[in-house]
């Protein structure tokens, strides 16, 4: 039993050699952006260039890449990035408190 528990702790599931929350936080985040700049394309010249997409896909393909880098070299990137915020969020009203 103890066997199971470390191994799926040592081993986070992978979207393509990203640990699954940070692929879907990545793939949300560059999704909003193109939502965002193909609204403003057509609020402020009624025309969205042909390169828009293509260019956003190739911006999220290199930073899953980059991100598949860093999470190769430290399995457990996603954790620590998540721990650090939950411990910065729990900081900062403490020290408003005082």
């Amino acid at each position: 039993m103890k066997e199971k528990v470390l191994k799926a702790l040592a081993n986070p599931p992978r979207i393509f050699y990203v640990p699954y929350s940070l692929a879907m936080i990545n793939f949300f985040v560059w999704f909003l952006l193109f939502i965002v700049s193909m609204v403003v394309f057509l609020i402020f010249t009624a025309d969205i260039p042909m390169w828009l997409p293509i260019v956003f896909l190739g911006v999220l393909f290199v930073s899953h890449m980059i991100l598949s880098v860093f999470s190769k070299q430290d399995s457990q990137i996603s954790q620590i990035i998540f721990a650090s915020f939950r411990v910065f969020k729990n900081k900062i009203p403490n020290k408003l408190m005082s």
